[in-house]
């Protein structure tokens, strides 16, 4: 029985490379300065899936020809000849003398969902903190939304500069300059709402205008580290850290106020940010090709696995072109459509909590963060499942139509029943619902953007942001306005029930996995 399994041949044999089988270590095309600090042949840059599967698939063949001879014993055998070890987490070290090591992918990976993680932590304290905010100023409901949108008003403005600077510059030095920013208008936060309505809502609008270049950098930097079989998983890693912000925010924020005060919790998510860029400056580079600690066979697997052409840096992306084409307005009305939603129920669940079944601030949070928990473990299903259906032969296309599909129905129906809750209970379950199947968006148009237009991904990131930004301060504010006239939240989600299924036929229609720029 011939121990083999594709993609995570895993198989440990007691035969050296066979003579007639080139040696991947002693290989000329591998030959570099120390860790790949810089390469002494130019091939080694060009390597393609041909090549890298090719040789693969040869030795691969003979360790199972051999295998086959000693099937009696059927020893685990492993083909470290190939070169190409294919797990994600940790690996052998055999090219540096023993041992095991974390992957450098890995690392890239969690130290994003770290980030994102903060980014998003740094959004709700914003959520929570508004609740005795508003009891002490006399804020009414309208007024809560504006203050809720500011955030996206210089949101709406650096997603499209910042997808444009992640496209020449890459996502290592942009998002850490985001952090930085966006780390130091938390900080300034509770002093801006002691001072005036007024500069409260300019920093928070400084703080969304740092925050947009976030997700653009996430999706451009994770394609440079992640082969495309691997893809999906990795951004449902990084969007994990990013629901899980919401779970931190929601929990941490009632206790830090109640103990230290309203600055509380804008104190600490702030110096944790300043933290996190002390060792993202020096652990990660904009591409597995400028790391020197990398391995050869985890920078040849991620070489061999993309599919997209080498992006062609400081070329200005073309507008019309891109307006032009329906899968580009597929992913823009996905993108609205997901924000409409997503902030509605970011924005006002506390609100929604204390306004329709009277609980505590503290209450609020705990039914609030149960959603954003189970949000953060289905995207990394959504993630993992989308690149098992690569893998089985699904065609990127079907891939990201069924993925979007699951996050556009899922949440329209399950908002649809939450007009039907009569307890916190069943509303925390109709919410946990609909943004659990929401994350398989994750795997649906924010995929899409490397799929169609590689050389220009951060550009499209940043046009279909920037209107889904503008969504969600139409949703955001709106809701205020419907439950200020109206009384009753019933209405609004109705209303993005019925967005999110228009949108489900629209990208079904025109969406495409295809390469179109």
């Amino acid at each position: 029985m011939a121990c083999v399994a594709p993609y995570k041949l895993q198989l440990q044999s007691t035969y050296s490379n066979p003579p007639h089988l080139p040696n991947f270590h002693s290989s000329p095309i591998l030959k570099r300065k120390s860790h790949l600090g810089g390469f002494k042949s130019k091939k080694w840059r060009n390597l393609s899936w041909a090549d890298g599967e090719n040789q693969y698939m040869t030795k691969r063949s003979w360790c199972v020809k051999n295998d086959r001879r000693q099937q009696r014993g059927c020893e685990v055998v492993k083909c470290t000849a190939e070169g190409i070890d294919r797990s994600l987490f940790v690996g052998s070290r055999g090219e540096e003398g023993g041992g095991f090591m974390v992957k450098e992918r890995f690392k890239v990976v969690a130290l994003m969902a770290g980030i994102m993680c903060l980014c998003n932590a740094d959004r709700v304290v914003m959520s929570v903190a508004i609740v005795p905010l508003a009891a002490k100023h006399g804020w009414s409901s309208s007024f809560l939304g504006i203050v809720q949108s500011s955030f996206l008003w210089g949101y709406i403005f650096s997603s499209v500069i910042g997808g444009a600077l992640v496209d020449k510059y890459g996502g290592k030095r942009v998002i850490a300059w985001g952090a930085a920013l966006w780390s130091l208008a938390t900080l300034l936060t509770p002093w801006a709402a002691n001072h005036s309505t007024g500069s409260l809502l300019a920093v928070r609008a400084f703080f969304g205008l740092a925050e947009g270049v976030a997700l653009p950098s996430m999706n451009t930097l994770l394609s440079r580290w992640f082969p495309s079989h691997e893809r999906a998983t990795a951004v449902g890693i990084a969007m994990g850290g990013f629901h899980l912000g919401n779970v931190v925010g929601l929990i941490l924020t009632p206790l830090l106020m109640s103990s230290i005060g309203i600055s509380g919790p804008f104190i600490l998510f702030s110096s944790l940010g300043f933290l996190w860029l002390t060792t993202w400056s020096y652990q990660v580079t904009n591409d597995p090709l400028e790391s020197n600690s990398i391995s050869k066979s985890e920078l040849r697997l991620i070489q061999a696995g993309k599919s997209d052409s080498q992006v062609i840096k400081g070329k200005l992306p073309p507008l019309r072109l891109l307006l032009s084409k329906l899968p580009t307005w597929a992913i823009i009305f996905a993108n609205m459509t997901n924000n409409w939603g997503y902030f509605v129920l970011l924005s006002w669940m506390p609100v929604y909590f204390k306004t329709v079944f009277d609980v505590n601030l503290k209450q609020a949070a705990w039914f609030s963060a149960l959603p954003w928990g189970t949000m953060a473990i289905s995207g990394y299903i959504a993630g993992a499942t989308s690149d098992h259906l690569i893998k089985s032969g699904y065609s990127i296309t079907s891939a990201r139509k069924i993925m979007q599909s699951i996050g556009f129905i899922g949440p329209g129906l399950a908002l649809l029943c939450l007009n039907y809750a009569r307890s916190p209970a069943v509303a925390s379950i109709f919410m946990t619902v609909a943004l659990s199947l929401s994350s398989f968006s994750q795997a649906g148009f924010l995929l899409n953007m490397q799929d169609i237009a590689p050389e220009y991904a951060g550009f499209v990131h940043g046009i279909s942001n920037s209107a889904g930004t503008l969504a969600a301060i139409i949703s955001t504010i709106g809701t205020g306005f419907f439950v200020q006239w109206l009384g009753s939240f019933q209405a609004f989600l109705t209303l993005t029930s019925c967005l999110y299924f228009a949108a489900t036929i629209f990208w079904n229609l025109y969406a495409t996995g295809e390469r179109v720029f």
